[in-house]
């Protein structure tokens, strides 16, 4: 299995990134709701490459001290290694770099493998929106204080999800 990359890309990888989102999630976005989105200045989007193959995406906006987690999937055969993690700590270095200090994001509660990398991450729960999803599940709202190296700033000490 070869290595992966983790790069920034632009409006001209929005067929890619649809195609894995599309195996990654139930309500998928298209190939021009992501190009839309990626046209706008405050939208990061980041692929992770093997090989040729794109085999990861995420999506944040960042604007002012702020950054926002809109999606991020891996392929079902590449999840469990590392991949996921990897494109996470790419975008949190990324907009703080680009002068976020926070960073948020919504987790469905169902979705326990999230959960556990958005938590060994360092976010923690503020807030929740119940019925937020379409299948009707809680939209857990995670924050993370970003340090000006994207690390998080607080201590290792996790604070559990409620369900």
């Amino acid at each position: 299995m070869s290595a992966v990359r983790i790069e920034r890309t632009g409006p001209d990888s929005a067929a890619r990134m649809a195609d894995v989102h599309a195996v990654c999630f139930q309500r998928f976005w298209s190939a021009g709701e992501i190009a839309a989105m990626m046209q706008m200045p405050t939208t990061l989007g980041l692929v992770a490459r093997s090989g040729d193959a794109t085999v990861g995406m995420a999506l944040y906006r960042i604007a002012a001290d702020e950054a926002e987690l809109l999606t991020i999937g891996v392929v079902p055969e590449r999840r469990g290694q590392g991949v996921g993690e990897q494109i996470l700590w790419r975008g949190e270095h990324e907009a703080a770099a680009r002068g976020a200090r926070r960073m948020f994001l919504e987790v469905s509660t169902l979705n326990t493998a999230a959960k556990s990398l958005y938590l060994g991450h360092g976010y923690v729960q503020i807030g929740c929106r119940r019925g937020y999803y379409g299948d009707g599940s809680d939209a857990l709202v995670l924050e993370k204080t970003l340090a000006s190296d994207g690390q998080g700033s607080g201590s290792k000490l996790i604070t559990p999800l409620s369900e």
